[in-house]
């Protein structure tokens, strides 16, 4: 039997190949490039998390001079516009069809008018950590929608995980006496958003097999924009004129408009495309915890032991109503 030559242990089995008269050795792939596309979809959702706790502290830093419909319409507009150039440059831009105009109307209507008017005018009346753990509650809903609009089975973990998560929820939001810590009309707010994610993701269905995400996320901030326009005009632009440039709060919403409307949504893309939406919602359950170390260390916020707990028990919910789903794939 042939002994292998030392050092030649990483070579290829077949041994060695001649192209043009030359012997080549052919080395297998390192254990690093194998394992490569494992983790790039969880650094890619984990990108996305860590810019879309960013934004709760960077809309409150741009409340500082501007009010919530000038920074959502600003915020749209640049991301607008770094899409589109985007996907032009690469000939990724496809045109909705016109039977399919009305559908991105609805998509549009749902996120982004409905969910920043409600995210946006709650963060004016509740602190970043409430608003982040309200709206962390999303993947405990998509599967009520889904078994009552698809009659996909909806499973006793998750009713759990729901009922667990509302109690971290309370927690959060209540005093020790039952009276709320926070705005109601600020969770309230909130709440829409949530909704309107919801909604969002059940009409997003009818268009994810016809178009790519960039052109959807490109067209649905667009007829946003045009959404928003009316609403700026007849509230916020007289404030907007008088209002003397302030370059803190126009640098947050700079970095949302770059960080949390484009690149968290091109890197959360790529994470359901590798791993799957099941996979990839189980990330939203950890941005809660980031908004409440970078509310604390950024703008000040209080972060008291009742507000901890809340934050763990609702991350347990979610992690709870996910667990069996995670376990079949």
């Amino acid at each position: 039997m042939r002994k292998k030559q030392p050092g030649c242990e990483n070579f290829s089995p077949k041994g060695p190949e001649k192209r043009a008269g030359i012997t080549i050795f052919t080395a297998p792939k390192s254990e690093w490039m194998q394992h490569k596309h494992k983790w790039l979809p969880i650094a890619a959702a984990l990108g996305a998390m860590i810019f879309w706790s960013f934004s709760f502290v960077w809309v409150k830093v741009a409340y500082l001079a501007y009010q919530p419909i000038t920074v959502v319409l600003l915020r749209l507009v640049i991301s607008v516009a770094i899409l589109f150039l985007f996907t032009k440059l690469t000939g990724r831009l496809q045109r909705p069809a016109r039977k399919d105009l009305p559908v991105f109307v609805l998509l549009a209507f749902f996120e982004p008018f409905l969910y920043f008017m409600g995210e946006s005018y709650g963060l004016k009346y509740v602190s970043s950590t409430v608003a982040s753990v309200i709206v962390a509650t999303i993947p405990l809903f998509t599967p009520v929608v889904a078994w009552y609009f698809y009659q996909e089975r909806l499973s006793r973990m998750n009713l759990l995980g729901l009922v667990i998560s509302f109690a971290g929820v309370s927690l959060v939001v209540l005093n020790r006496d039952f009276s709320f810590s926070a705005s109601p009309l600020g969770i309230a707010l909130e709440f829409i958003a949530v909704l309107s994610t919801i909604g969002y993701a059940t009409v997003l269905k009818k268009l994810a097999h016809r178009y790519n995400t960039f052109s959807v996320i490109a067209w649905q901030n667009l007829i946003g924009a045009f959404m928003f326009l009316p609403f700026w005009l007849a509230v916020d632009l007289r404030q907007f004129i008088s209002t003397p440039f302030h370059p803190e709060a126009f640098r947050a919403i700079v970095l949302l408009a770059i960080f949390a409307s484009t690149f968290a949504f091109i890197f959360f893309t790529y994470s359901i495309r590798t791993q799957g939406i099941n996979r990839s919602n189980t990330f939203i359950n950890i941005i809660p915890v980031f908004v409440a170390i970078f509310a604390y260390l950024i703008l000040g916020d209080q972060l008291t032991l009742q507000k901890m707990a809340g934050i763990v028990v609702v991350i347990a919910g979610l992690f709870l109503a996910q667990l069996q789903r995670l376990r079949t794939r």
